[in-house]
């Protein structure tokens, strides 16, 4: 059987990344390739050599993905089977990644951002990597990345549920009135960028009422033909 590339999308906070590594513990063979981590780390590179958002959002639509790559030694490593930045030699942590300013910074520049240079080499990785595995790709805009992606998911969940997860995930670290305003203008602004639009292939799934991330995974699991 030929290796499968599963996209799944998801709203602010409704458990994507969580349930895209549950996934690996239910699919034979399988990577997950972080598009969004990858683009985070780009903006989280070019914010640290000392560009601002103003900056970004400005000259990002002359951004070529593999020479700014290059120039600030970013690579995209798969560790664990799961997606790893590297930025001049070092590991970039997920809660640096994962952070309310980078989240927002990385929401409003791929809003304004020309995105076909870093779509065409995330479909260069995904093609690379699918001659051997079972592609699990988390991201943005998956069906103009990859649109021969076997599955495609968007995953969903109240701004209520999501706010709640989002503050777990933050450990207490960000204010809950700060997190559900982050997540109001992050969802305007992919609205907006056209990032949750429906395609005919497209699976939408509400995990809302999911207690566990194992529950939301079943749920993704019950809609694939493993055989």
């Amino acid at each position: 059987m030929n290796n499968l590339v599963i996209g799944i999308e998801g709203l602010v906070g409704a458990g994507k990344t969580a349930i895209c590594r549950e996934l690996l513990n239910k699919i034979p063979n399988s990577i997950l390739l972080q598009g969004g981590n990858l683009y985070r780390g780009i903006v989280f590179a070019l914010m640290s050599s000392g560009m601002n958002l103003k900056e970004l959002k400005q000259n990002m639509k002359q951004v070529d993905i593999k020479q700014i790559m290059e120039k600030l030694k970013i690579n995209i490593a798969i560790e664990n089977r799961d997606t790893v930045i590297y930025i001049n030699g070092k590991k970039i942590e997920e809660e640096e990644l994962q952070s309310t300013r980078s989240s927002l910074a990385v929401s409003e520049v791929s809003h304004v951002a020309d995105n076909q240079n870093f779509y065409l080499f995330g479909r260069t990785i995904i093609e690379k990597f699918k001659q051997n595995y079972n592609v699990i790709v988390s991201g943005r805009d998956l069906m103009k990345i990859y649109s021969n992606l076997d599955y495609h998911f968007l995953i969903t969940a109240t701004l209520e549920e999501r706010v709640k997860r989002k503050c777990i995930q933050y450990n207490g670290k960000a204010n809950e009135e700060e997190v559900k305003q982050n997540i109001i203008k992050r969802d305007e602004i992919q609205e907006k960028s056209g990032f949750y639009n429906q395609y005919e292939k497209t699976i939408l799934l509400d995990v809302t009422d999911c207690k566990t991330i194992e529950e939301g995974t079943n749920k993704v699991l019950d809609c694939i033909n493993l055989k």
